[in-house]
């Protein structure tokens, strides 16, 4: 299979229940709208359901980031990017990018490092061979992609420097 950018695996409408005070989508909401991003990822990777039952392997999240950049309301249809940043034997990093479906603006970003682990030890182990099929064509793919602007921002107040 091709791969000729990020990849759009998940789609999602914003629900009644994440509506918040302000009558927008609610900031943790917006972290469970990525992990559904997140489950189609590793879904697509081979790391599914049946991957965890036949080898008591899963992934956990190490750090995410996530950056709102525009408001979505209840109804709002939400389509997701997801793109491979880098990956080790353990370790995969990517970012996911949350647009707003109909009207095609950016609405929030989310980068994720999520940890491969033995669930009976709980402890990391390596996540698959190096020459994994899929995982070594979508880091050769997504290698040659721009880095999105948000990834690998560190949080801070940015002051004008005085004259």
């Amino acid at each position: 299979m091709p791969i000729d950018g990020p990849l759009s695996l998940h789609r999602d409408t914003v629900r009644p229940e994440w509506i918040d005070f302000n009558g927008h989508m609610n900031v943790a909401y917006y972290v469970l709208a990525f992990d559904g991003a997140t489950d189609k990822f590793f879904d697509w990777l081979g790391l599914d359901e049946a991957y965890r039952q036949k080898t008591n392997r899963t992934t956990f999240a190490l750090e995410h980031h996530v950056v709102y950049l525009r408001e979505v309301k209840l109804g709002d249809p939400l389509r997701f990017a997801t793109q491979l940043i880098d990956h080790d034997p353990k370790r995969v990093h990517y970012f996911h990018s949350m647009y707003h479906a109909r009207e095609g603006y950016l609405a929030a970003t989310s980068e994720i490092i999520s940890m491969h682990i033995d669930l009976g030890t709980r402890r990391s182990v390596a996540l698959m061979p190096p020459d994994d099929e899929r995982l070594v064509a979508l880091a050769a793919a997504h290698g040659k992609l721009p880095r999105p602007e948000q990834c690998g921002r560190v949080i801070g107040i940015r002051r004008a420097k005085r004259p």
